[in-house]
């Protein structure tokens, strides 16, 4: 695997670990956390803050930290 995809996954899946974990964490007060875990929305948002953090900042960080390190 390439160090661009490496660092992508890791950037972004970092991203998307926490933005489910937040999100989840700041809707337990509409929702308790056995409904939130039992309901595909949970997993739906998670797939989707994974993909947005691998493929759209993951990419950007790359990018940035390619014309950084060029400088």
């Amino acid at each position: 695997m390439s160090e661009r995809w490496k660092f992508q996954i890791r950037m972004g899946g970092m991203w998307g670990i926490f933005m489910t974990v937040f999100m989840t964490w700041y809707e337990t007060k509409e929702h308790p956390l056995t409904e939130q875990l039992s309901s595909a929305q949970l997993y739906i948002r998670m797939v989707a803050f994974l993909a947005v953090g691998i493929f759209g900042l993951g990419y950007y960080g790359w990018k940035n930290r390619k014309s950084e390190v060029g400088k």
